[in-house]
């Protein structure tokens, strides 16, 4: 167990996931009219946990969160801003990558969590390209190598300083003896459409490529004289700008820090609490509906601003998923469940589908679209608890269909006096909220009935108590009180017994039937190797690439093919 993982495990140390622009250390965040800069300036003193340097711009886990950070606020404090622009707060390096000894001093846990949470910010540069018409460009002032090129190829366009010397790289191959897995195999070929011989080239040789070749091989867009850099930039920010779609109000909302408290068992916030039975391995995560009706208007909702209820509990969410993939690596099963009525759920998917015009709106959805996303590459154990009280409506209904199994209480439990569980659909199950595969999660549950979303649409409103909702397919298991408690415990103490490894790969398989996409094969194919690759003793044996880089020692391979 690598030390900062003791430290996790004994309370001491706690990745948190929450920063603002005011505590960066490795970013500044500017913004002139429609054009915003996010410079990265990483402190080499400044990494999550002792024992590396950042240097040359490599980065861990903590510089990453502040990108996070940043690309929120980008969406909802400034939503007048249409173009951004990365670039390097340094001179003569954009950025070498993931820090090298934070990666060979890491657990693999540590690694393989670091590796997906980059994943999906990246994912979400290019999801604000796509769906908010918030382009970006990449000013590459030097050296872009591994996670640094990675992070360039989410932009919309790629400028390379022509001075001789500045090149991209995806080192890692001959390096590190490790995939570039954050995707920018995926990447190159598939999104900048590399030809193929010469993506084996570029990714087979250390020193990367440079020039009129990087141009012309469309590992970067556009080749510019230092000397005219500056302004070339201005220029094609504005060009970007008035393609943009984007049309939003000078000033956004402010994005408030959480309400929430730890404990030994688990945190609490306003609208989400986490509850933690360390003896079963076990999360329960229960979301609270809304108290109110949804606003009278647009105004009205932008004037409640952070506090608006599915902005409020898509935040709490995403914080809490983070905290637990990042410092609760044997809690190995989250269950969901609701509180609330199912009505004022249905209310408030109303109100978003009929203002998805309004920016904050827009917004919103897609916020929560990447939460529901975060949930279904999480390597746990999800479960849904369809019980009396509960408002399993609409979007919070997706919970129950990200959900590797869902059981539904018929009827009431003895004594209990709440509404009898019920699960209603609304728009808000058919489109806004699209997994990674290109599918709601209603098509992907019904793959094999591809007529079954379009009956469910034209039953929209009911609400499904737990026998019709089995014989609707909605819920794997409908049970009466009798059978609830023992079915239950059966189920948990059985996946506690299974090794946790091979459960990784059971759901990771079986959530995404259909499609292959782009972000499908960086989290299910790159990420899964990733993970395997990480593990071999070629790159974090005590003779691999990733112990001995740095040391003068070339590495020892295994050399057999498996």
């Amino acid at each position: 167990m690598a030390e900062h993982e003791r430290k996790l495990a004994s309370g001491a140390e706690r990745i948190d996931f929450q920063t603002s622009p005011e505590a960066y250390r490795h970013w500044k965040l500017s913004v002139d009219g429609d054009i915003a800069s996010l410079a990265m300036d990483v402190d080499e003193n400044g990494g999550l946990f002792e024992g590396y340097q950042l240097k040359l711009n490599s980065y861990d886990l903590g510089v990453d969160i502040e990108l996070f950070d940043a690309l929120q606020r980008l969406r909802f404090e400034y939503p007048s801003v249409k173009t951004v622009l990365l670039r390097s707060g340094k001179d003569r390096v954009f950025c070498a990558g993931a820090n090298i000894r934070m990666l060979a001093g890491s657990s693999h846990a540590h690694k393989v969590n670091f590796c997906k949470f980059t994943n999906e910010t990246r994912n979400y540069i290019e999801d604000a390209s796509e769906n908010s018409g918030q382009k970006f460009i990449c000013v590459v002032n030097g050296t872009a190598a591994g996670g640094g090129y990675e992070l360039a190829l989410t932009a919309d366009h790629i400028m390379l300083v022509d001075d001789g010397t500045a090149a991209v790289s995806l080192p890692e191959v001959p390096l590190l003896a490790v995939l570039p897995g954050t995707g920018g195999l995926t990447r190159v070929v598939d999104k900048r459409k590399v030809r193929r011989d010469h993506a084996d080239v570029f990714c087979t040789i250390e020193e990367g490529i440079k020039g009129r070749r990087a141009r012309d091989w469309r590992l970067v867009d556009e080749l510019v004289p230092q000397s005219r850099m500056q302004d070339v930039v201005a220029e094609r920010a504005k060009e970007l700008a008035a393609g943009s779609t984007r049309q939003g109000p000078a000033e956004g909302i402010k994005l408030t820090p959480l309400n929430r408290a730890f404990s030994d068992d688990g945190v609490s916030y306003d609208l989400v609490s986490v509850e933690i039975d360390r003896a079963q391995r076990v999360a329960t995560i229960t979301i609270k509906g809304p108290e109110q009706s949804p606003p009278a208007d647009a105004d009205a909702m932008v004037a409640q601003g952070a506090a608006f209820w599915p902005l409020q509990v898509a935040r709490e969410l995403d914080d809490a998923i983070l905290h637990l993939r990042n410092n609760e690596f044997e809690i190995g099963t989250w269950i969901f469940k609701t509180a609330g009525e199912g009505d004022r759920v249905a209310a408030y998917d109303t109100f978003l589908d009929s203002h998805k015009g309004h920016w904050l709106a827009h917004e919103v959805l897609h916020f929560f679209k990447r939460v529901l996303k975060r949930i279904d590459v999480s390597s746990r154990t999800i479960v849904a608890m369809i019980e009396p009280g509960s408002c399993f409506a609409g979007a919070l209904a997706e919970l129950a269909f990200a959900a590797d199994r869902t059981y539904m209480l018929i009827g009431q439990f003895e004594g209990d006096n709440r509404p009898e569980a019920a699960l209603m659909l609304t728009p808000a199950n058919f489109g806004p909220y699209p997994m990674g595969n290109g599918l709601t999660r209603l098509e992907t549950r019904f793959y094999g009935e591809p007529e079954k979303p379009g009956e469910l649409a034209a039953r929209q409103g009911e609400k499904f108590e737990g026998d019709v909702a089995e014989e609707l397919g909605l819920v794997t298991y409908g049970l009466d009180d009798i059978d609830w408690a023992d079915e239950v415990r059966v189920f948990l103490e059985e996946r506690a017994s299974f090794s946790p490894d091979s459960l990784t790969g059971l759901e990771a398989n079986l959530r995404f039937p259909g499609p292959e996409t782009m972000e499908t094969k960086i989290f299910a194919r790159l990420t899964a190797w990733q993970n395997w690759i990480f593990q071999r003793p070629n790159a974090v044996g005590e003779e691999g690439a990733l112990r001995r880089y740095g040391t003068g020692q070339k590495p020892v391979y295994d050399m057999r093919r498996v």
